[in-house]
């Protein structure tokens, strides 16, 4: 995609291509550029229709139904933030008196989107040209475009004193060739001037990559984590007064509700929990209920806090499995009854599967090397019964616990 590919993709022959692909995606591609050829759309702009019609269709987990009036690219759309985060980060922001925002490399604009649709005024500022034109073409199809001005440019060179609050969210890929990122001083903005953006504007909120070790954390902030139903998706730092705790894991459950209520805001419930992260569990015993912690408590270190909430133990220090007497009902972990605890042995647990006539294993595992797929063939399993396979260390000892759903826990 170019500015002249996008220039007439925002034209009435455009929109009318896009609205041709729009029926036909999602099957053969050569069938559906044929298609497009036939109707008399030029091949370039039937290409670029076709590009933005599968991205469409894949951005709606995201984005809803509003994905259909975006413009998107493919390393855009995945570094994007979803609908309901961002709605929820801009609610924050609000509450916490921010009225202008400036958000230095806004991408797509999906966050300068969310910020705008809470009432802030928003500056957004994108090095990559085509990127930046679609994302003030995403706020105009919003409705937006009043309270959102994008800008291409260096985000590093923006006057902050124009705004009372910052959002960042670095690239964390690199242009051309889409390949992540690892190291954060490599980020386009760099790390040191994101980390230094707090001291020039007090509310800043910088979206990170989940994996960030927690050395990198400026002290003061506060780190949180985010998942949606299970995967975590994101880590974001909040810096000077929007900085509330040290840790935080909030979980959005968008399967138990809608993403969206009717005000288009984020309507999907959602779960936090907070802490130090510098709390460490106490060890025991495996018991009768294990906890799998939701991956934002994990990477928020609030393993502790969720064990003191649940009277659970760890069963080895370094492997986040809670064990409990009780199942108690918690949106933080999935809980399962355990029946069996045994060294783990290949021989003697597909021995047990059998005689048990159990067909169907669902495989968990923290601090294992076995490969889940390969032991899943090995195990030659044969049956109509079905059960859980936790494959952990306990007391650093390679363990296998069978297990099966807690029924009192939702």
């Amino acid at each position: 995609m170019d500015l002249d590919q996008l220039t007439a993709l925002r034209t009435p022959e455009g929109s009318a291509a896009l609205a041709a692909a729009e029926r036909v995606a999602g099957g053969d591609p050569l069938a559906a550029a044929a298609a497009l050829r036939s109707a008399g759309i030029p091949g370039g702009l039937a290409a670029a229709a076709l590009t933005q019609a599968e991205l469409r269709r894949r951005a709606v987990g995201k984005f809803g139904t509003a994905a259909a009036r975006m413009f998107l690219t493919r390393p855009g759309l995945e570094q994007a933030t979803r609908r309901g985060v961002a709605d929820r980060r801009a609610a924050r922001l609000r509450a916490a008196g921010v009225t202008t925002l400036a958000d230095l490399g806004c991408g797509l604009g999906a966050d300068a989107l969310a910020a705008a649709r809470a009432g802030i005024r928003v500056y957004a500022v994108e090095a990559d040209p085509v990127t930046a034109a679609m994302a003030a073409a995403n706020a105009e199809a919003a409705g937006l475009a009043g309270l959102v001005t994008v800008e291409c440019g260096d985000a590093t060179a923006f006057d902050v004193t124009r705004v009372d609050g910052a959002f960042c969210d670095p690239a964390r890929r690199r242009a051309g060739t889409g390949r992540r990122i690892f190291d954060p001083n490599a980020y386009s903005p760099p790390w040191d001037f994101v980390t230094g953006l707090a001291a020039r504007v007090p509310r800043t909120v910088v979206k990170v990559a989940p994996g960030l070790d927690h050395a990198l954390i400026p002290a003061g902030a506060e780190a949180e984590w985010v998942s949606v139903d299970g995967d975590l998706v994101e880590a974001a730092l909040w810096c000077g007064p929007l900085a509330a705790v040290p840790r935080r894991a909030t979980l959005l459950r968008e399967k138990e509700g809608p993403p969206f209520n009717a005000s288009g805001r984020g309507g999907a419930p959602s779960y936090r929990l907070t802490g130090s992260g510098a709390d460490e569990a106490e060890v025991g015993a495996v018991r009768r209920f294990l906890y799998d912690p939701d991956p934002a408590v994990v990477r928020a270190h609030l393993v502790a806090e969720l064990a003191a909430d649940l009277d659970a133990t760890l069963a080895d220090p370094s492997i986040a499995y809670l064990y409990a007497d009780t199942a108690h009902p918690t949106p933080f972990a999935r809980c399962l009854e355990i029946t069996d605890v045994l060294p783990f042995s290949l021989k003697r647990l597909r021995a047990l599967l059998r005689e048990r006539r159990v067909g169907r294993v669902e495989i968990l595992k923290r601090g294992s090397a076995l490969e889940p797929e390969k032991l899943r063939r090995d195990l030659r399993l044969a049956g109509d019964e079905a059960a859980s396979l936790v494959l952990t260390r306990v007391a650093g000892a390679p363990t296998v616990l069978i297990g099966r759903p807690a029924p009192t826990t939702g």
